[in-house]
């Protein structure tokens, strides 16, 4: 599979536009090479360079195999929406610590074996548990950001 963003490229620098600082409005992410046995399709993102450990900036779960693209902001009803660590549900775009070195956001698409079974509200220990020996595959874009 790949994954990729018209925002921005591979070790990129993601916009200003998609920070926290600036209204944590979700980049458009396409993505290709499905695998033909996925029955779901979940999202992470992560900063894991965070200091107090690996920030988790957004978790979708329910999204539909068939489906090969996330518009920019994009919300919809059927697909599960995680707790991130700023404690909302949904995305939570980048804010590093001003000064640092920039920082790595890790977007992760997994294509499931079977359904997570993830409701909106879920915790990252219960995306741990549903992605565990349930991933076929996994594609990662990686972008940076700094203030």
């Amino acid at each position: 599979m790949t994954l990729s963003s018209p925002a921005f490229g591979p070790e990129g620098y993601i916009p200003v536009t998609h920070a926290h600082a600036s209204g944590d409005l979700s980049p458009q992410l396409r993505w290709s090479g499905v695998p033909g046995a996925c029955r779901e399709l979940a999202l992470t993102c992560v900063d894991p360079d965070a200091p107090g450990g690996t920030f988790v900036h957004w978790m979708l779960a329910g999204i539909e195999p068939e489906r090969d693209v996330l518009a920019a902001g994009e919300e919809r009803p059927w697909i599960a929406r995680g707790r991130n660590d700023f404690g909302f549900n949904g995305y939570g775009g980048p804010h590093p610590p001003p000064g640092d070195p920039p920082h790595r956001y890790v977007f992760t698409l997994h294509a499931l074996r079977e359904p997570s079974g993830l409701t909106s509200g879920f915790s990252a220990d219960d995306m741990r548990d549903a992605l565990n020996d349930n991933v076929i595959e996994t594609a990662t874009l990686v972008g940076l950001y700094s203030r």
